[in-house]
């Protein structure tokens, strides 16, 4: 997103932030709201150009959204979008964009309400990593002939009782509505929704042999302290990465020996 969308987001994440606060509010259900209006948003590109039209006031296009909405999805979730179309889109796709968003940080503000948030954020990635390695799950999953039934009941078999709900949660949603993503980017950015939520940095590592306890210490606080957060360490193992180590932080890549940067981790603690 650029320019007003940019702040539109950002102003409608705040307002999330707010009602979320409040545990009166049941961040799971509001996550289902959020999609289901979401979905439709998706489907109906005349409804999201009305609500996103710029030569309407904000304040008609909240009263649309209302009329429409209301008596289909809870208050809070009406709030959100009514506050939301009010605000100003640089193209209407952002809007939806938007929505998406909001209902996968409500299911994570409910992960982090049972203190699952970090769990989830791991399994987003190990999931992610396995979809990569495996074709045949990777084509059963993103094959558009199948029914949605049948991912759904797939998705159960594999992370049902093994992975959080959350986890299966925003999985099955992302499996089932695409919305034109690789299987991949949308797990990738889900992750990294995840860490946000807890205020880190994602650092994907990928090194020949698993690292040791002190090694992944020493590396994360070296990333602490070069990017000014806290950094969440995504650990994947990697044989051809011959005796080193290789290391992404959003689109910047840190590529050397695994020597050279412990010893750099160490230098720079030590600064």
């Amino acid at each position: 997103m650029n320019g007003a969308s940019r702040e539109a987001l950002a102003a409608a994440r705040g307002r999330l932030d707010a009602l979320t606060d409040s545990t009166s509010v049941d961040a799971a259900a509001l996550a289902d709201e959020l999609a289901a209006v979401t979905a439709l948003l998706d489907r109906e590109v005349s409804l999201r150009r009305v609500l996103t039209d710029p030569a309407q006031s904000g304040e008609a296009k909240a009263e649309l959204a209302q009329r429409l909405f209301a008596g289909q999805v809870g208050g809070p979730a009406l709030d959100l979008l009514t506050g939301s179309v009010r605000s100003r889109w640089s193209q209407p796709r952002d809007l939806v964009d938007a929505m998406e968003e909001l209902a996968a940080t409500a299911d994570l503000t409910a992960a982090q309400r049972t203190g699952r948030l970090e769990s989830v954020e791991d399994e987003l990635f190990r999931f992610g990593r396995i979809v990569s390695s495996n074709t045949e799950l990777r084509s059963a999953l993103t094959d558009r002939s199948a029914s949605t039934a049948a991912k759904v009941e797939l998705l159960h078999r594999l992370l049902g009782g093994r992975a959080a709900v959350t986890t299966e949660r925003l999985v099955t949603r992302l499996v089932t509505a695409p919305r034109g993503r690789s299987l991949e980017a949308g797990l990738e950015s889900l992750s990294k929704l995840a860490a946000e939520r807890r205020d880190r940095v994602v650092a994907v590592v990928t090194s020949a042999v698993p690292l040791s306890d002190v090694q992944r210490r020493r590396l994360g606080a070296a990333l602490a302290k070069l990017y000014g957060r806290e950094m969440h360490l995504n650990l994947d193992v990697d044989p051809e990465v011959v005796g080193g180590v290789w290391v992404q932080v959003g689109d910047e890549v840190i590529n050397g020996s695994l020597a050279d940067r412990l010893e750099d981790a160490a230098r720079r603690l030590a600064s």
